[in-house]
């Protein structure tokens, strides 16, 4: 009996031993297992903290690239510094194959290759992609800032070929749109050039579209254990891709199937298990913390926004709004999260147009960031205008998940505007007022000419009635062109006073093809004899390929007599003396030649006369209303003469002569 009870406690002890010999077995498989899964999950979380980390190398270096690119647009197209700032561009960005300056009709202006791959556009023409270019350059104008292309197959000599993508810079130049820089990325060369490679050693990268399609890849992972990977969402201006890496999974083997050490190794397992255990438990909560910090930071900033934020989802029910946007609509948030169309905000009348912008976002799905302006009724009745910038919400996957509306009280905007253009009214007012003393200015100051033409005739005619000697005929002639000479300035008066009220009114007046002789001949009386009366030569020159001026006759002859009479008091009798060869005044008109500052066609006249010139402070002031140097002026006809000319679209100006006296100079549109 005892020696079955010792064989059956022998036989219970071996299948004890052997049960827990099992037992500590399977329990050091299990964590030899556990130890494995998390070096595994680690790697995992290494690789997608290098694969974010290489997205934000790829935006970090294509912001670089952006502002390389917003510092060459400083340089005009037109400029050869232009080609030798985009070669060195090129030669120092291999990821980048092409740079275009294109106008804001997208017509190419300047293009130039890079110096690596200039055989790459040998196969397709531009204009073959031109819908792409277009694509990137809309989304440019309207984002205000650079936009990327879908990419696109780029084929290659020797069925050879890449993907490529266009991201287009709006150049602006004071402050109005210039045109656009292209500039065409290879995707291959975006993942060597902005990629360290010492991130991507031993690793396979690659950009790919959402639906996983591949669009280019560098390296490559070979391993019987099969690779890990990670995903990355590259978002950018205009399209979006999925940065993908992947890297063999590392190989460990076993623990030693040896019994003497199953005891030390399995302390060892359950030492370290419960060692990673609390560190990932730190872990865990170092990120919980962070994760928690984080979004009491989001909350904090939503919170103290003034601008309103509002979520829906693929629906159109509120999801998500921030104490701003309360505000706007004299809501709680309970009262509006949950809600869908008709939202509670929306005024009556404007149902329908929200009901079809709803419809609008539901049937295309991704929508371009836009803004609109409108109306929410707030809970007290009242009338918001609101500014609304609605934008697509994309997450991690790059699917889309509704829509984030971004709302601008403009209330106090639109009071500002109205006091503005109530003040604008009584300004325009006070400026009528002023410009009815004015007209009465300029009036008197221009009838001065004609009128005093006018005297001058009477006086003449006088002295010749009360000469006896004079033969009856030739008294008859002379009073003759006389009393036509007098009817003539009369009626010149009349246009005169015309003329001046349509300019302080800027009132546009009839113009047509004047020859330059035409103008001359209309103020030549004149002239010659105030020459005469002043012992001054009047010299006229026209060059010979001249062309007629496209302008208003009296209002221009009215400039060259306010010119030609300020040359003539510029030089007084004696100064300079008669023989000095300097009493002349010189009249002269001829084109000018086209070139980038002027390209249509415009003639130029120049009045010269070899006074004393003008003093510093006279010429800073020279064009000024009212300013004059005489006793007898009024210091309108500067001021008047630079009105007319600017009607006509040209500009006068004025330099020193050589070797004294003063050159003006105005230009008028040559008639075509």
């Amino acid at each position: 009996m005892n020696d079955q009870l010792q064989s059956g406690f022998a036989h219970s002890r071996r299948w004890f031993w052997a049960a827990l010999f099992a037992l500590m077995l399977a329990l050091l498989g299990v964590l030899v297992f556990l130890a494995r899964e998390y070096e595994e999950n680690h790697a995992v979380s290494q690789l997608e903290l290098s694969a974010a980390n290489m997205a934000g190398e790829l935006r970090a270096g294509l912001l670089r690239n952006i502002q390389d690119l917003q510092a060459l647009s400083v340089t005009s197209a037109s400029e050869p510094q232009w080609q030798r700032a985009a070669s060195v561009l090129l030669s120092a960005h291999r990821e980048m194959l092409r740079l275009e300056w294109r106008d804001r009709d997208l017509r190419i202006q300047q293009e130039l290759r890079s110096p690596f791959q200039p055989q790459t556009f040998d196969d397709m023409n531009r204009e073959q992609v031109l819908p792409d270019v277009q694509h990137a350059c809309a989304n440019a104008r309207r984002l205000k800032g650079p936009a990327y292309s879908a990419s696109y197959w780029l084929p290659m000599a020797q069925w050879l070929g890449q993907e490529v993508m266009e991201m287009c810079v709006p150049v602006i130049q004071a402050n109005r749109e210039a045109g656009f820089i292209v500039a065409t990325y290879g995707l291959p060369g975006l993942l060597t050039e902005l990629i360290r490679s010492e991130t991507r050693r031993a690793r396979s990268v690659a950009i790919n579209e959402g639906d996983g399609t591949r669009l280019a890849i560098v390296g490559s992972v070979v391993n019987e254990r099969g690779v890990i990977q990670a995903r990355q969402l590259l978002d950018l201006p205009g399209v979006a891709y999925v940065l993908r890496v992947e890297q063999a999974r590392e190989s460990g083997g076993w623990l030693p199937n040896i019994l003497t050490a199953t005891v030390v190794a399995l302390t060892l397992a359950l030492t370290t298990l419960f060692a990673l255990l609390a560190l990932d438990v730190r872990r865990r909560r170092r990120a919980e913390g962070s994760l928690a910090e984080a979004l009491a930071f989001r909350k904090a900033m939503e919170d103290s926004l003034l601008t309103g934020l509002c979520a829906r989802d693929m629906q159109g029910r509120i999801t998500y709004v921030n104490p701003a946007f309360c505000q706007i609509v004299g809501r709680p948030p309970e009262q509006l999260v949950g809600t869908g169309i008709p939202a509670p905000y929306w005024p009556p009348e404007q149902i329908d147009c929200y009901r079809q912008r709803q419809s609008i976002r539901q049937t295309s799905r991704l929508l371009p960031r836009q803004g609109f302006e409108s109306e929410f009724l707030r809970a007290d009745g009242v009338h918001v205008p609101v500014l609304v910038v609605e934008a697509p919400l994309i997450n991690a996957q790059a699917r889309q998940t509704g829509w984030m509306s971004a709302i601008i009280d403009q209330s106090d905007q639109r009071k500002a505007e109205e006091l503005s253009r109530a003040s604008q009214d009584r300004l325009q007012a006070t400026a009528r007022l002023a410009m009815v003393g004015e007209m009465a200015s300029l009036i008197s100051h221009e009838l001065n000419q004609p009128l005093a033409a006018i005297a001058s005739y009477a006086s003449g005619s006088l002295n010749v009635l009360q000469d006896p000697q004079v033969p009856l005929q030739t008294l008859r002639i002379e009073l003759e062109a006389t009393i036509q000479r007098m009817a003539d300035q009369a009626e010149r008066a009349g246009k005169v006073i015309k003329s001046v009220g349509d300019l302080v009114r800027r009132r546009e007046r009839a113009r047509a093809a004047v020859p330059i002789q035409a103008l001359w001949d209309g103020i030549s009386p004149l002239v010659k004899l105030q020459a005469h009366k002043l012992g001054i030569e009047v010299q006229w020159e026209i060059a010979a390929d001249c062309p007629a001026v496209w302008c208003d006759a009296t209002m221009v002859e009215q400039v060259l007599l306010n010119l030609v009479r300020n040359g003539f008091q510029a030089m007084p009798p004696g100064d300079p003396a008669s023989g000095s060869g300097w009493r002349n005044l010189s009249l002269h008109a001829a084109p000018v030649p086209a070139n980038a500052t002027s390209p249509g066609r415009w003639v130029a006249f120049t009045v010269t006369d070899h006074g004393h010139g003008l003093t510093d402070e006279v010429a800073k002031r020279i064009f000024t209303p009212f300013f004059t140097t005489k006793a007898e002026g009024m210091g309108l006809g500067l001021s008047l003469c630079r009105s007319i000319v600017e009607q006509h679209g040209g500009l006068l100006d004025f330099e020193p002569a050589t070797p004294r006296g003063t050159t003006f100079r105005f230009t008028l549109p040559a008639a075509l």
